[in-house]
Formats: structure tokens, C-alpha cells, sequence
């Protein structure tokens, strides 16, 4: 402790506030650092959970005194945590996911009316349909209303069964028509009286998912939207074959298809009636005899005497008369035929193929030009006779079917490959001024590097010169007695002589070590060359030199 107070005994009054500073921010910061690691430990409890439901899980966190948070999306707890509040809050029965079902009717109420009754039933169906919908991965959230049927003796007061399911999805989730076909067929099997037709589908965002449909056409006011929904999806269905047949031979961005389809959504029952005159088949015959001045048969009253006999001639008695008529009638041979006509037949389609061109280059480099080529006419038919086959074309129903070819814009637009352009590079941009960049391009290699070497002593300069003021300083700085001598300063010029009669002898030295070029070889490819290897033979005596220059100067 006695240390640190001399420590801060001896900072400066601006020392100790600066160091004050740094430790309360260092301070500020740690606290930071541990809220944040804090409170980032806690994880989701539930997220989404309607308002009710929320209300209901915070209650039950704060009587059990558990640390939470709550933000925009979900409930959060400590991580550690989690697990065990999850148990906690199942055993309470929380949360309650929306309405409760059938545990509407755990206690029995005796005072309830029929109505009531009846108002319950449909909360708990509502209620278990929910949960059912919400099982779905698609679903986050589901709401059910029911409508249930209504009897009446008057047939226009009698209702059926209705349904509107409202969901909302998940992020990045769609419902698909197979997932929103099974969750109307859930609802109709569990409402009394309810037809899959009846029940509708919505997001949360008002998009009808799955719409209702009429028993009867006529009573159906959407039903020219119907019609038009199923002719575009006929003309996607022609597309998507066209498509996928000249896709593998042309590729996917060589060609474009259209479509256009011409329904009959009239339905009729015809019925047809054939003769053919050369066949007739009997009908009907018909054979009667009457026989009349008979004698009848005598005898002893009985079976055998009423049985029929023969009619008989007694000799001796009447004549007698026989007669016999008999009547057939013929009918020529008929077929009735009785033909229902389906709906939503294809009356006439319009088929479009337009194919793109191919791109050739000839020649090289600036030369390069770039020829445009169609398809062939082989090639064309070819693909006229995939199409119809595809499709079932018919030209005795008055089918049409175009195919055209025309250069695309990304044809149009084409660059030629890199093989056939020469690679330009770019010049890196110089950081002299352009005034400048005009002289340096006429000058040659050997005056360049002189520059730059020039320039590399005239950096290297000043640190020279501060070196050498420091050993001057040290050098003429006065010691002892001779100080304070009278003659001091005939002492002094006596030294600067003697510096300067040494100051000659080193020029003459460096000059020798350097073996410069005669002072009439004036070219500076020569002097560059001669510099850079006195450098590099002896620095010393080149620094040397560097210092006689720049005392020079100083003197």
C-alpha cells in the first residue's frame, strides 16, 4: 500500500484523473461484459403464445419465484431451467394452446340449459380441431369456426353444416393443397352433417387457401373464376410438357413457349336412335281356331268325361264348321344410344414454340465478327413433330401450332470467348502528376536509377545530420580548466584548423575509395553505375562522404 501511495504520490494531478477514468470505464465494462454473458444464458420458455396464455405462464413464474424475461416473441428463463419450468408448467396444464376442448364437460353442471349445452359441445369440437390443426409442422397457430346444421320442416329454413379455419404458418412455411385438402377433410369428418366442400381455408394475412365450393354451378357465383383457374392450369400443364421435352435438345434458356387453351364447360346428355331396315325380328304371335256344330260327348258324369276330346263327326248328324286365325306382328331393328358429355373438354388449342438463334465467330482479335446462325429447317420439323406429340396435337379439331425462330437479346448482346480476344492489361496507374509522367517516359533506364538513388540520399540525409550535430556538439564542448583559460579561444581556432585540415584529408580519401569518373564524362549512366558500386563496395567511406557534404553545407 505504501508503494502505491508513492506511486500516485508522484503522478500529476492529470496522471491520477486519467487513471481514475481508466478504471471506472474498465469497471463500466466488466459489469457489461458479465450482463450481457448473463443474459444471454437465457433460452425461449414458449414463443408465439397468445395473450391469455402468457398472462397465465408469467403468473405462474413469479409464484415460484423463477428468474424470467420477456421480449416481442417468446418467454425466456435461464438455460438451466428450462427443462424443469417445462415440467412445471405442463403439470398446471399451461399453457392452454387457445380454448380448451372437451374437459369443458369434467364437471357436471346441473343448471345448465339446452342452449348452453349446445354452446359448450361446439366450444370443445372448435377447441379439439385446433389442437389437431396446430399438430400440422406447417401450422403455428390455428382458430376453427363452426356453423353446425339446423333442421327445419320447412325445406328453404334448413341449414347445413358450415366451416372456416383460419392458420397461421411459420416462417418460410406454405401450406401445400395436399396439407390444406387433409386439414378440410379433418373438419368434415368431425362436424356432424359437414361436407369437405363447406369448409374454407385462410391465413393470417386474408389469403383463401382453400375456398368452398357449390354443390351446383348455377348457384356457384365464382364460378367463372373455377373455369378460369382450371384453363390456366391446363395451359401450365401444356407449358411445363413443352418444356421438358426440348429443354434436354435446346437447353433451358434457347427457347420460349406459349399456350392458349379453348374450354367447353357445357355439359349435356345426348341421346341417339338407330333403324336398320334390313333387320326386323317377330314381336309378337298370336294363333286362334273356333270349331263350331260339334256334338258333345256323352257319358257318366266325371274327370273323364270333362277332359277335352277331338272334336268328332257322328254319322247321321249336322255338318260341322272349323275355323283358324292366327296374327304375327314383325318390328324393324332399333338402337337407342344415351351419351352424357363430359365438361371442360379442350374445344381448340393454340400452341407458340420461338427458338433462338446461335451465335458464330470468325476471326481473331480486332478482326472478330460475329455471324448470326437460325436452326435448320431438319431441325425445325423435328421439333414441331416432339411438340405435337407431346401435347396431342389434332389438326382436325383446328389445333395450332407455330414455331418461329428469332435472335434473343442475350444472342444479341453475345461477347466473344477470351480465347479469341487478346488480353489487354490495363496499366497500373502512376502516383506522379502527369506533367511529370511526360518526362520520366523519355528518360532512359540509367537516368532513372540515378534519380531514385539521388532521392534514396537525400531520405538517408537527414539522419545523417542529426547524428552528426550530436558528435559535433560532443566534440566542441569544452572540458576543465580550458574552459575558463583566457586563451581559450586561440584554442579553439587552433582545433577548427586541425578539423579542417582532417575534414580535406577524408575528402580526399572518400573521393579515392569512390573512383568517380573524370570529371569530363558527363553521362549519367556512367555516374549511376560507379555510385551504386562504390555503395555497395564501402559504405563507410560513402557515409563518410555523405557527412563531409552535408558539413559543407553547415559551415
Amino acid at each position: 500500500m505504501n508503494q502505491i501511495r508513492k506511486l500516485l504520490a508522484s503522478l500529476t494531478l492529470r496522471q491520477q484523473i486519467s487513471i481514475g477514468i481508466a478504471i471506472v470505464v474498465m469497471g463500466v465494462g466488466l459489469w457489461q461484459l458479465s450482463n450481457w454473458n448473463r443474459e444471454r444464458d437465457f433460452r425461449p420458455l414458449y414463443a408465439n403464445l397468445p395473450a391469455e396464455d402468457a398472462g397465465e405462464v408469467i403468473a405462474k413464474l413469479k409464484t415460484d419465484n423463477i428468474e424470467y424475461r420477456v421480449d416481442d416473441a417468446a418467454i425466456r428463463v435461464p438455460s438451466e431451467k428450462v427443462a424443469e419450468v417445462r415440467l412445471k408448467m405442463a403439470s398446471a396444464g399451461l399453457p392452454k394452446t387457445g380454448r380448451i376442448g372437451f374437459e369443458l364437460f369434467d364437471k357436471t353442471n346441473f343448471g345448465l340449459t339446452e342452449f348452453a349445452e349446445q354452446v359448450n359441445y361446439r366450444r370443445a369440437i372448435e377447441g379439439e380441431l385446433e389442437r389437431s390443426i396446430m399438430a400440422l409442422t406447417e401450422i403455428e397457430r390455428a382458430r376453427v369456426h363452426i356453423s353446425l346444421p339446423k333442421d327445419s320442416v320447412f325445406l328453404e329454413s334448413k341449414q347445413e353444416a358450415k366451416a372456416s379455419v383460419v392458420v397461421s404458418l411459420r416462417a418460410g412455411a406454405r401450406l401445400s393443397p395436399q396439407n390444406g385438402a387433409a386439414i378440410t377433410y379433418l373438419v368434415a369428418s368431425a362436424v356432424d352433417r359437414l361436407s369437405p366442400d363447406a369448409v374454407s381455408v385462410i391465413d393470417t394475412r386474408g389469403n383463401l387457401l382453400i375456398r368452398p365450393r357449390k354443390a351446383s354451378a348455377d348457384a356457384s357465383g365464382d364460378q367463372p373464376e373455377i373455369d378460369m383457374e382450371y384453363r390456366q392450369k391446363m395451359e401450365r400443364d401444356l407449358v411445363s410438357k413443352i418444356s421438358s421435352t426440348l429443354e434436354p435438345l435446346l437447353g433451358a434458356e434457347k427457347f420460349r413457349v406459349g399456350a392458349s387453351v379453348d374450354v367447353d364447360f357445357s355439359s349435356a346428355d345426348q341421346s341417339e336412335e338407330t333403324y336398320d331396315p334390313t333387320k326386323s325380328v317377330m314381336l309378337s304371335a298370336q294363333k286362334t281356331e273356333d270349331v263350331t256344330g260339334v256334338a258333345m260327348q256323352a257319358g257318366i258324369p266325371g274327370t273323364a268325361s270333362n277332359l277335352p276330346r277331338p272334336p268328332t263327326r257322328q254319322p247321321g248328324s249336322g255338318g260341322g264348321t272349323t275355323r283358324s286365325t292366327e296374327n304375327i306382328s314383325y318390328q324393324t331393328s332399333r338402337m337407342v344410344k344415351r351419351t352424357r358429355l363430359p365438361q371442360g373438354s379442350v374445344k381448340r388449342m393454340s400452341l407458340a414454340v420461338l427458338l433462338d438463334q446461335n451465335v458464330r465467330w470468325e476471326g481473331k482479335g480486332p478482326k472478330i465478327k460475329k455471324i448470326i446462325e437460325p436452326p435448320s429447317a431438319e431441325k425445325i420439323k423435328t421439333i414441331r413433330g416432339l411438340v405435337a406429340a407431346a401435347t396431342g396435337f389434332s389438326e382436325t379439331r383446328g389445333d395450332q401450332l407455330t414455331v418461329e425462330t428469332l435472335p434473343f437479346e442475350s444472342t444479341l448482346g453475345a461477347e466473344p470467348p477470351s480465347d479469341l480476344v487478346p488480353v489487354v492489361v490495363a496499366p497500373l496507374p502512376s502516383p506522379l502528376p502527369k506533367w511529370m509522367q511526360k518526362y520520366v517516359k523519355d528518360m532512359s533506364p540509367g537516368m532513372l536509377i540515378g534519380i531514385g538513388l539521388g532521392a534514396l540520399i537525400i531520405l538517408i540525409a537527414p539522419v545523417l545530420l542529426l547524428r552528426m550535430r550530436k558528435r559535433k556538439s560532443t566534440a566542441l564542448q569544452p572540458t576543465g580548466d580550458h574552459a575558463m583559460n583566457a586563451s581559450g579561444e586561440a584554442d579553439f581556432e587552433g582545433q577548427l584548423a586541425s578539423r579542417a585540415a582532417s575534414q580535406e584529408r577524408l575528402d580526399a580519401e572518400a573521393l579515392h575509395a569512390l573512383k568517380l569518373p573524370a570529371a569530363g564524362t558527363k553521362k549519367s549512366e556512367v555516374l549511376a553505375k560507379h555510385l551504386k558500386k562504390a555503395v555497395k563496395d564501402d559504405p563507410a567511406a560513402s557515409a563518410q562522404l555523405l557527412r563531409t557534404w552535408i558539413h559543407e553545407n553547415e559551415t
